[in-house]
């Protein structure tokens, strides 16, 4: 614990942002913007730092890959177990201006869980602890959408980062990661996206905020908060030199989520790995998946419906009860080799799932 602190204030007099290890916020997806360049900006509540000095949005594919529809920003933190009711309420009682900035979308924080499907409600979920070293995931995401990576970069440049974040003051900064080192298994993991078909639905409500962030009351028992969302995500390991064609296999599929009772949102994330910030470090590509699917639930009843159905099967290339391949987060078809009418798989391993609870969701009122 000593060292991480050190490493931390070291970091901090390093760079001219206020840095915390209690919320690195996600960056959401980037609309592009024809022919303009604009000065770069952050996500939002994660932290973020060392990011180039320009961001150019041009709303053309560059090198055959596809345009970028937002930018999404995420951080990872192992929380040390019996402690995540600390963990979501200091998330819950912080100060953030995040719903009043120009260009944010969505965000949400999440927590890990696995599936239980042994039961008939087919509805039942397991906190999962995090602890695949492999993939270096947390038990805890937090994760922002943003218009553009320009406005992700404009927020981790202002005021509204530092307020987040403990204030200015060195003395603000050292409590805020005493406080954290008392909750964390070591400094969170930032993960930036470009985020790519990007289909949302409006929100059915708008969930109350008070000065740009939610306005909620923690359980009085001591309990996490109420889960508000259920995320299913596919990790797939892409080598470069399959990206192009991986990515226009997923532009020329037959998807109708948004028919789907309960749908939220979708992104294709295309992991950014030039974005350096606080705690970045060098992608590998046998660890780090290069794209992740990220589906939006209302509600776990709502994923279990869909995959059940005729919508999945359709937009799987399979029939009812066949082998899926591009899978949206179904961890009984993920890891089946895809049909050879899809052609072969494009991954160097095979696609792992990864699903969330997810809760104080923010929400622009057209969608993510």
């Amino acid at each position: 614990m000593k060292f991480f602190l050190i490493s931390l204030v070291s970091s901090f007099l390093l760079t001219t942002a206020v840095v915390t290890v209690e919320a690195f916020a996600n960056t959401p997806p980037s609309v592009a913007r024809r022919g303009v360049v604009l000065a770069s900006s952050t996500t939002n509540d994660n932290d973020t730092s060392k990011a180039a000095s320009v961001d150019v949005d041009v709303d053309t594919a560059h090198n055959g890959l596809l345009k970028r529809d937002r930018y999404i920003a995420s951080n990872r933190f192992a929380v040390r177990s019996g402690k995540e009711a600390k963990f979501e309420k200091r998330w819950a009682n912080r100060k953030s201006r995040l719903a009043e900035l120009d260009g944010f979308k969505y965000f949400h924080l999440m927590r890990r869980v696995t599936l239980d499907d042994s039961d008939d409600s087919n509805a039942a979920t397991k906190y999962d602890g995090g602890d695949d070293k492999e993939s270096r995931k947390g038990n805890y995401v937090s994760l922002t959408v943003w218009e553009t990576k320009s406005n992700f970069n404009a927020w981790r440049k202002g005021d509204a980062f530092k307020e987040a974040h403990g204030g200015t003051s060195v003395g603000a900064f050292l409590s805020t990661m005493v406080k954290s080192a008392l909750i964390l298994r070591g400094a969170p993991k930032p993960a930036f996206y470009d985020g790519l078909l990007v289909q949302s639905e409006t929100p059915e409500f708008m969930p109350e905020t008070v000065d740009g962030w939610r306005n909620v009351e923690f359980p009085e028992d001591g309990g996490t908060l109420p889960v508000e969302c259920f995320v299913a995500c596919n990790q797939f390991f892409v080598p470069k030199d399959s990206a192009v064609a991986f990515e226009q296999r997923w532009k020329n599929r037959q998807s109708k989520l948004r028919d789907c009772e309960g749908f939220v949102s979708f992104a294709m994330m295309r992991r950014d790995a030039k974005t350096k910030t606080h705690g970045s470090v060098e992608m590998d590509e046998s660890t780090e998946p290069t794209y992740v699917s990220m589906t939006i639930w209302k509600d776990r009843a709502s994923f279990d419906k869909w995959r059940s159905g005729s919508n999945f099967s359709k937009s799987h290339g399979q029939k009812a009860g066949g082998n899926g391949d591009d899978n949206d987060g179904d961890d009984k078809k993920a890891s089946k080799k895809p049909p050879q009418a899809q052609g072969p798989p494009m991954w160097s391993r095979p696609p792992k799932p990864i699903f969330y609870e997810g809760t104080l969701v923010l929400s622009t009122a057209d969608g993510a």
